[in-house]
């Protein structure tokens, strides 16, 4: 508990606070953390689309008939 105590004295007002990117800047790193966790989930996303719609286009419509691949 004394490391806790020397790290608030230290800190003052900032303790317990999130740290922030740069100074300057006003996203704290977690919410850089989230901002990546959902830009990746959202590129996974839209490569899952991506192959679903090839697959589609492809395959899945020539077979039921609804267009013919050209070339």
């Amino acid at each position: 508990m004394g490391e806790a105590k020397r790290r608030k004295e230290t800190l003052g007002e900032k303790y317990g606070q999130d740290e922030r990117i740069l100074s300057w800047v006003p996203i704290t790193k977690r919410q850089s953390e989230l901002f990546v966790a959902w830009t990746t989930r959202g590129a996974w996303i839209g490569i899952v689309g991506m192959v679903v719609a090839w697959v589609t286009i492809r395959f899945i419509g020539p077979a039921f008939g609804w267009w013919q691949i050209v070339g």
